[in-house]
């Protein structure tokens, strides 16, 4: 499996709102998301690269394994 590398913010926004979060706020330069069933939101800087440590840590809370992570992100580099 391929390793996991910095994205862009717009990105990663695609990838959690195509696993079905939804934007809810906005706090400065972060972006707040949710999704019904899960427990805490999910936060998405708006940083030219998203750090390694920030997309793991939201994976955990989205319960997204990698191999949804690189399927969603491989239709995400697409559409960009």
């Amino acid at each position: 499996m391929p390793r996991i590398t910095p994205v862009h913010w717009r990105i990663l926004e695609c990838i959690f709102e195509k696993d079905g979060f939804v934007f809810e706020r906005q706090q400065g330069d972060h972006c707040i998301y949710s999704k019904p069933g899960i427990d805490r939101p999910i936060v998405i800087p708006t940083y030219k690269e998203i750090d390694i440590a920030i997309i793991q840590a939201n994976m955990r809370t989205a319960r997204m394994n990698r191999a949804r992570y690189f399927q969603l992100l491989k239709t995400c580099k697409k559409a960009a």
